[in-house]
């Protein structure tokens, strides 16, 4: 008698933004989670973020038509003022808590404290810090027009690095930015923060058969620093 062969599950997706491709699949491979796939949406949408919450429910429905049916969103609200979050709610889908990755990096209680103590920092986390010529150098033309350089950063007084590795090179690069910039510079060491907690939650959700965090158990530990 032929060996009845047992279905595979459909694997559960993350839908990412392209600035936490590295970290998130880093951080997958690392923990052995491959019941989780991973997908990313250009990081450029920033500067557009009204693309951002159709091309995640685009992502969402071409998944379900896989059947994949556990997605979560590794996005913030990342200036979408709410519309994410509607289309979140409609699609049956749940994403990271707070507005941006330097919250859920720092950890928002924590980037909340700092951001209060001082509203005149830039921050930049690992990706940014990778590509910083690319995108803030290239991106506004400070290469071409230096002298717009006090109408973008007039107002700011401090580059703050949140680091999610420890790599002299990145911090290296980190410091000449500020540098650049003419800012004064602060290292803060925050790991993965609440993404790694996110990410947890979504591989024990994975394991379970769950589509919702609310449904797992506590994740591990965040690695976010102290402010």
């Amino acid at each position: 008698m032929a060996r009845e062969m047992k279905a595979e599950a459909p694997r559960s997706l993350i839908i990412a933004c392209g600035a936490l491709g590295r970290e998130i699949v880093d951080t997958l491979r690392l923990n052995g989670w491959e019941q989780l796939q991973v997908t990313c949406l250009p990081a450029i949408w920033h500067n557009r973020p009204q693309k951002i919450p159709e091309g995640v429910r685009g992502k969402i429905r071409a998944a379900r038509a896989r059947g994949i049916e556990r997605i979560f969103v590794a996005y913030g609200d990342c200036g979408t003022g709410g519309l994410l979050d509607q289309v979140l709610e409609e699609e049956g889908a749940c994403r990271l808590p707070g507005p941006h990755c330097y919250a859920f990096y720092s950890g928002q209680a924590a980037f909340d404290i700092m951001a209060d103590r001082d509203p005149t920092c830039f921050y930049l986390t690992d990706y940014l810090t990778r590509h910083f010529d690319r995108l803030i150098i290239e991106g506004l033309a400070l290469d071409r027009h230096p002298e717009l350089l006090p109408d973008y950063f007039g107002n700011y007084t401090k580059l703050v690095y949140l680091a999610q590795v420890k790599d002299p090179a990145l911090e290296e690069k980190a410091r000449a930015a500020a540098d650049f910039l003419e800012l004064q510079y602060d290292y803060r060491f925050t790991g993965l923060g609440e993404l790694g907690d996110f990410l947890a939650a979504a591989a024990e959700g994975a394991a379970l058969g769950t589509g919702s965090l609310q449904e797992t158990a506590e994740p591990q530990t965040s690695a976010a620093g102290e402010v």
